[in-house]
């Protein structure tokens, strides 16, 4: 069992190796409200302008979180002639690996719980 628990201890390690700049990425407020529009909207996406609009922030701010969020691999975008529509993507994001970090931090919790 010490052997199953020194795994999955390492994996968390390098799961929050691999995810740390997503974890930092959604860590600011500014860019879970952003977030948040992008959830609430068409899941085709939705340009820089409309964010702006809804968040009342205004479009170099939006531009610039967005940037951050797409590097960090949490928002995809796509292009239409000049247009730039940001989406989330279960597919094109790291969404998943970060879910997998914290289902393995949540399982271990519960194991160290039950000990």
């Amino acid at each position: 069992m010490a052997k199953e628990c020194e795994e999955n201890l390492q994996k968390i390690v390098a799961g929050f190796r691999d995810c740390r700049n997503a974890f930092t990425a959604i860590g600011d407020e500014t860019r879970q409200l952003i977030l948040l529009v992008l959830l609430e909207s068409d899941l085709s996406g939705i340009r820089v302008g409309e964010i702006a609009e809804k968040t009342h922030l205004t479009r170099p701010s939006v531009s610039h979180h967005l940037q951050i969020l797409k590097e960090a691999g949490i928002v995809a975008m796509r292009r239409e002639g000049t247009k730039n529509y940001y989406y989330l993507s279960a597919d094109e994001t790291q969404w998943k690996e970060i879910s997998d970090v914290i289902s393995l931090i949540y399982a271990s919790v519960r194991h160290i719980s039950k000990s």
